[in-house]
């Protein structure tokens, strides 16, 4: 991808950690990114698919975690509450490691504009991440009683919250922290993994 393009969407999330979703203007980007407005048209038709191509290339680099991750299904008989964490953490890591992208992130997902972009949005870039959640309901019967979508909204949903309210300062960065954030996330699966 352009350099250009690149510092155009990072200026764009920018803007929308400090001007909201709604506040941001195409000045405000073109600013923070060093360059005229009509250069930032060269690039994007609209502020909406500055905003669209923002989350695509977030969502993307979210699910590159899973692709570098190594998954061992032995530990999730031995320890399978372990085996999840393994799995979290980089991910929750990454939010907390991205201040800007974590606060648009959530931005973005919260907006009413949000449901429409999802129902046509590409999600194959997850297959990495389905591919264990299969082979985890194939050692653990019980989770076809969870739906997978809710399941996976609410890890996504809470994971990028409790992220959001660390880079803001709501919460600290430190072990307690992410350590109670997991037990809260955790607490409905365990009953889910101890039923074999």
């Amino acid at each position: 991808m352009d350099d250009t393009k690149i510092r155009i969407m990072y200026a764009a999330m920018k803007a929308v950690r400090q001007y909201g979703l709604e506040g941001v203007r195409v000045q405000n980007v073109s600013s923070l990114a060093g360059i005229s407005p009509g250069a930032l048209y060269r690039y994007f038709d609209s502020k909406e698919q500055l905003i669209t191509e923002c989350f695509t290339y977030v969502d993307r680099q979210a699910a590159m975690i899973f692709e570098q991750l190594t998954f061992q299904p032995q530990m999730l008989r031995t320890d399978p509450i372990g085996a999840v964490r393994q799995l979290w953490q980089p991910y929750f890591r990454f939010w907390v490691a991205r201040p800007d992208e974590t606060v648009f992130y959530y931005r973005f997902r919260d907006s009413a504009s949000f449901p429409e972009y999802d129902r046509n949005r590409d999600v194959s870039h997850f297959e990495p991440f389905v591919e264990m959640v299969r082979q985890f309901r194939s050692m653990f019967p019980a989770l076809v009683w969870i739906n997978q979508d809710m399941l996976w909204l609410h890890v996504l949903t809470l994971t990028v919250l409790y992220a959001k309210y660390v880079v803001e300062g709501m919460l600290p960065d430190d072990q307690e922290t992410e350590d109670t954030i997991f037990r809260l996330l955790t607490t409905g699966l365990s009953s889910y993994l101890a039923m074999q």
